[in-house]
């Protein structure tokens, strides 16, 4: 099984989140999936095989499937526009489908844009947010009122949570079992843990223990879940914002993200990639 590896959402040609890609004309079994995301050991690899019109894709982590991964899509599009060219592609994942167009910048590098799925979000229970805070030594007082802590999806669920102080996010800790199993009770893909520095900026760290990865250094999916929670609170920001991730694990990454005011609409996530290596899984 040939696996490309891809760096998603890299930062002047460095950092950014390594996916897996793998290209083949049939999808391969569940346990085939499986097995090589695990022997890979990134939080997620894609898998792609040709449909009608577009690609079925399905992603897997190392410990399970995840129904939509952002990274793993943008290094997808970066995978599809080295072997076929710049232009559009449809990916039919489990839930529906998403598009992402293959460009190149100014200076050569690949940028890759992906349109999400749908977007919703809830008020997660105030006994559920306070049981997660305590995990990482926190209290609803360490928390930015502006931005109440809510369930969000954008083809994955997260839960939005939003420090006041930058100190909070850098020194970020948790134990990985029993954050894994509180996320398992509800569903969760990532916690999106953030801190504001303008309305134009955003720090994020995204604890991943449910796929085996305790912190992913970039998070597509998360960053469109982030676009339709602000979109349902009203957020007086930009609807074009910036997400700077992976610093503080020494893998910095830059996710760009637009969104409409049309409620559910989906989120436009963009990114630069670099080439990893390519290899024999």
């Amino acid at each position: 099984m040939d696996v490309l590896r891809i760096a998603a959402f890299s930062y002047n040609n460095s950092g950014g989140n390594p996916a897996g890609v793998v290209i083949g004309s049939e999808m391969p079994s569940e346990e085939e999936m499986l097995a090589a995301a695990k022997r890979v050991g990134y939080s997620e690899t894609a898998f792609l095989a040709p449909v009608k019109d577009g690609w079925r894709t399905r992603y897997f982590a190392p410990e399970m499937e995840v129904p939509f991964c952002g990274h793993a899509t943008i290094a997808s599009g970066a995978a599809l526009g080295e072997r076929f060219g710049e232009g559009v592609y449809k990916l039919f994942i489990n839930q529906g489908e998403v598009t992402v167009s293959v460009s190149k910048s100014d200076k050569g590098a690949a940028v890759i844009t992906l349109e999400s799925p749908g977007t919703w979000s809830e008020a997660a229970p105030q006994a559920y947010v306070e049981k997660v805070l305590s995990e990482f030594n926190w209290t609803m007082a360490d928390l930015n009122r502006d931005f109440p802590v809510r369930f969000a999806f954008a083809g994955a669920k997260h839960l939005m949570i939003v420090l006041k102080e930058r100190k909070k996010l850098k020194e970020m800790a948790y134990d990985f079992e029993r954050v894994k199993a509180l996320m398992q009770q509800e569903d969760l893909v990532t916690i999106d843990l953030l801190w504001q520095e303008s309305n134009r900026l955003f720090h994020s760290r995204n604890p991943f223990p449910t796929g085996g990865v305790y912190e992913d250094p970039a998070t597509g999916a998360a960053a469109a879940a982030l676009a339709g929670y602000l979109r349902d609170i009203e957020w007086p920001g930009s609807e074009r914002f910036d997400i700077l991730q992976g610093e503080d694990m020494g893998s910095p990454s830059r996710i760009s993200v637009q969104y409409t005011q049309h409620k559910g609409a989906g989120i436009l996530v963009s990114g630069e990639t670099r080439h990893i290596t390519e290899t024999t899984g």
